[in-house]
């Protein structure tokens, strides 16, 4: 009997408080909530859930999982527009990552349009709510 797929969710700095910040803007429900709802939805997957506020933190992560796991949903946060070294880190492991981002990036303020780590990436699901994450799970899922 074949393992289940391992995805690994990551997110970065301030998405510990969904559903608590500017729920007018990220929603009302807590990402754990969700996350739960996840493991629910998909039985024959396994996943992990990490989330950091810190760059160095999410870049190991990203090191540690990158070369074992199915795939990587990815929310960086606010270093999506700024971080050249998590950018790096994508590009340098094996596992295909979809980079997710609750709100669209593209009509918010000027300085958010631009994703630096999303060129590395397999896709990107933006502006779908947390939705977005289920979407990501399926584009990595064999169909």
């Amino acid at each position: 009997m074949q393992d289940k797929p391992h995805i690994a969710i990551i997110n970065g700095p301030n998405l510990n408080l969904l559903g608590i910040r500017q729920p007018e803007i990220y929603g009302f429900e807590r990402f754990d909530d969700y996350f739960q709802r996840l493991v629910k939805l998909f039985p024959n997957v396994r996943f992990t859930y990490y989330q950091s506020n810190s760059e160095g933190e999410l870049i190991n992560e990203l090191h540690r999982l990158g070369f074992e796991c199915f795939g990587i949903v990815f929310n960086g946060g606010g270093y999506t527009h700024t971080s050249v070294a998590i950018a790096d880190a994508i590009a340098s492991i094996t596992a295909p990552v979809i980079e997710v981002h609750v709100t669209n990036i593209h009509a918010r303020e000027e300085f958010r349009s631009r994703s630096i780590t999303a060129r590395h990436c397999r896709g990107m699901i933006t502006g779908l709510g947390l939705r977005g994450y289920e979407l990501a799970i399926r584009a990595l899922l064999p169909v």
